[in-house]
């Protein structure tokens, strides 16, 4: 019961966002990655950087939109002494991650803040990623997976960095209230006879499990890679994020009465992009809370969610979601 009425708390009667645009420290010399970053909250957090100076690589597939977000950016605040990049990647298909990754590594040698923001949301029933998994958890789950395990080698180098105060270099996961109102039991469920997470072939069942799968890569990077890390100690933050319910573009495979329902219901992308803002940069979040759960418009909430989740968390299904995306990917790292 205490998980869905911290759900309600995270639909109405928000408390103001705390940490914004406005109490972010200046970004010169820092590097970071949102993927997705050229719409929804996404674009909104590569504002929030990009006017106090950061480097910011906008990771997706779609380069003509995020030429388009990049240059719409760049001339609202043109003052910056920030940059704007495009790093050309496809959640969907793992064979053009590790270009991505190598593309990146030949350019910078820091990376402050990975965001995995970008997803898909209900898309239809029976729809793929180019190996044949369910759209969602190929996309949300495994490709980000993918991504961010390439990237652990200059995440640990920028830790290590004297220029990088404990805590500051952080990765933050996308999830959603999903997670606790659609998720099956135990978050991910897995099918006996394949030993993958089960296809349940209900779009917000399956919506639901990806954004549980979320938390449990959140969780389990910082019980094997953060500050106390199990396999290697680093000062790694790891948490997950709720970005809120919002107007975004992730609706779009919504049918149009299901939007006209939810339209009183949702906010301007903007309060999801200080969400992550929160998540990624706040001083509030740290070495000793890493593994949390951030809700909107940014504040910790891991103790709130279900229990069957917090369950599943400690009690193996996360790691063996870990191990099973690390298996799915490892021809392909």
């Amino acid at each position: 019961m205490n998980a869905y009425k911290s759900v309600l708390f995270q639909s109405f009667w928000i408390p103001a966002p705390t940490f914004t645009e406005t109490e972010l420290p200046d970004q010169t010399g820092k590097i970071h990655i949102v993927t997705g970053g050229y719409a929804g909250c996404g674009f909104q957090l590569v504002r929030f950087l990009y006017q106090k100076n950061a480097t910011v690589y906008v990771a997706g597939r779609s380069k003509e939109k995020a030429d388009s977000a990049i240059r719409q950016i760049m001339e609202e605040f043109g003052g910056s002494k920030g940059r704007l990049e495009f790093l050309k990647v496809d959640f969907s298909d793992f064979t053009t991650i590790k270009p991505a990754v190598e593309e990146y590594t030949s350019k910078e040698t820091r990376l402050d803040v990975l965001t995995n923001n970008a997803g898909v949301m209900t898309p239809p029933v029976g729809s793929k990623d180019a190996h044949g998994h369910e759209l969602q958890m190929g996309t949300n789950c495994i490709g980000h997976y993918l991504f961010t395990k390439l990237l652990i080698p200059i995440l640990r180098q920028t830790a290590s960095s004297p220029s990088s105060p404990p805590g500051s270099v952080r990765v933050t996961w996308g999830s959603s209230s999903a997670m606790v109102l659609t998720s099956p039991t135990d978050g991910v469920q897995f099918d006996p006879a394949t030993g993958a997470p089960k296809v349940h072939g209900v779009a917000f069942t399956d919506y639901g499990q990806s954004k549980a799968g979320d938390f449990f890569l959140a969780t389990e990077f910082a019980r094997r890679l953060g500050p106390n890390g199990t396999e290697s100690k680093n000062n790694i933050v790891s948490v997950a994020w709720n970005p809120g319910n919002l107007k975004t573009e992730l609706q779009r495979h919504s049918g149009g009465l299901a939007q006209l329902l939810t339209a009183p219901l949702v906010y301007p992308a903007k309060m999801g992009g200080y969400t992550e803002l929160y998540a990624g940069w706040s001083p509030e979040v740290g070495l000793e809370n890493s593994g949390d759960y951030v809700v909107p418009w940014g504040r910790l909430d891991t103790q709130n969610l279900r229990a069957d989740l917090l369950r599943a968390r400690d009690g193996g299904v996360a790691s063996k979601f870990w191990e099973w995306c690390d298996a799915e990917t490892r021809q392909f790292a």
